[in-house]
């Protein structure tokens, strides 16, 4: 394929060890001309001002570009992938006291979205996919379940299969967070539009940024007219006088702006070079780790299909595990992630979750419905992700510079393994 003709190099040449995912890898031109549509106009915002836009609807563009690349009949953008989480959970009817189940491994938005509600998130097992396991989540169905909420973490998927069928079993919403994982597919369904609402992330370190913003698809039109609503002050957006809309329902302001929204214009473009380049390189990475004994990868479930945007592996022990994490870094490896030890992205991380240490006073719902998690066992989630090593894959690498990678990785962690036999 060569070497991607949208990508540029940061100031000093290489990017820098914090990043995630590589949509700001290739901003250019292509964003520079959109933004410049909105700034030329003056019409920063996505409602009104309609005989100063220049005819440009830069959000109205976006969420009509991404649900047809998703395969769904709606799409509304909002502020960031939390808003779309909140809004989603919103427009489907969850409030206070309903339980969202929820993995162990996610990020922290997960439960942030589903308290700002008054629901309570139900935190439950991983599996070896590193994401839910439907037995858990089976397991953990009360009367007062409403949704499952599983999160396609590091580019790959839950098993939406098991999932949906338990959700159809028990009347439940399945609410795909895919903010990790766009462009990935299951039974040929992209990932999202497989339950009843998907959800994604597009800020500055995702596969596709908007600098901040998020969006929500859905084939359910109530869900989608909910959403519309909701996510700006409850207007029902009728006619072309914004003074004189009504207010069906209750909301808050997680609006998008244009100028997010035509950067990410500019990056759904982007999306399918993004892709090839990442599975390019990732093929690179595990085949050099396929050859090393003692190193398994995560199950992908089958009719997935990844996004590639991180190779994630096992190593036999915990305690291996940890060696290899610190033995990649001192030999130069960047954006390998023990997130085992992640303050971010595991349990044991959520010291303010564990407490529920607040602001202000916490609906009592989820004071007295809250799972204590003193008491939970989440000995199989950690079995997994105290194993695990997730390296970043990157746009800007060289084919050199991949293969070099590869070698390195498989010359650090075969040499680990055959001084410490398992």
């Amino acid at each position: 394929m060569g070497r991607n003709p949208y990508l540029c190099a940061s100031s000093n040449n290489r990017i820098e060890e914090y990043t995630i995912m590589p949509g700001f890898e290739v901003f250019g031109n292509e964003e520079r001309k959109e933004v410049n549509d909105v700034l030329e106009s003056g019409v920063l915002m996505r409602y009104g001002f309609d005989g100063m836009r220049n005819g440009h609807w830069k959000a109205k563009e976006f969420e009509t570009a991404f649900a047809q690349r998703m395969g769904s009949q709606y799409c509304q953008l909002v502020s960031s992938g939390t808003s779309a989480l909140t809004v989603a959970l919103a427009a489907a009817g969850i409030g206070a006291g309903d339980e969202v189940i929820m993995p162990t491994f996610t990020f922290v938005a997960s439960f942030e979205s589903i308290m700002m509600l008054g629901a309570v998130p139900v935190l439950v097992d991983i599996d070896d996919t590193l994401t839910l396991d439907p037995k858990a989540v089976e397991a953990a169905i009360t009367s007062k379940t409403r949704c499952v909420m599983p999160v396609h973490m590091c580019g790959s998927m839950a098993n939406l299969k098991a999932l949906k069928g338990i959700c159809d079993k028990h009347d439940l919403i399945l609410l795909e967070d895919a903010c990790q994982a766009i462009g990935g597919t299951f039974e040929g369904k992209p990932l999202g539009s497989y339950g009843d609402l998907g959800c994604f992330s597009f800020d500055f370190v995702k596969t596709i940024t908007c600098g901040e913003g998020g969006g929500i698809i859905t084939n359910t039109k109530a869900y989608a007219i909910n959403a519309d609503q909701y996510q700006d002050h409850g207007h029902d957006h009728v006619g072309n006088d914004r003074g004189a809309e009504t207010h069906p329902h209750l909301g808050y302001n997680f609006r998008i702006s244009e100028l997010n929204a035509a950067v990410g214009i500019a990056q759904l473009r982007k999306l399918d070079d993004i892709l090839a380049l990442q599975k390019k390189n990732y093929t690179v990475l595990r085949n050099a780790l396929t050859e090393v004994e003692g190193v398994s990868f995560r199950t992908v479930p089958e009719g997935g299909v990844e996004n590639y945007s991180f190779l994630n592996f096992f190593l036999p022990t915990e305690a291996l595990a940890q060696q290899a994490h610190k033995a990649l870094s001192e030999a130069g490896v960047d954006g390998c992630f023990y997130w085992y030890q992640n303050n971010w992205h595991y349990i044991n991380g959520w010291e303010h979750l564990r407490k529920l240490k607040g602001l202000g006073n916490l609906p009592k719902e989820i004071q007295e419905q809250l799972q204590d998690f003193s008491k939970t066992d989440f000995s199989q989630s950690n079995h997994w992700m105290g194993r695990t090593i997730s390296c970043l894959v990157k746009l800007g690498w060289s084919e050199e510079a991949t293969n070099e990678r590869a070698q390195k990785m498989q010359e650090v962690i075969q040499e680990l393994l055959e001084k410490t036999p398992v």
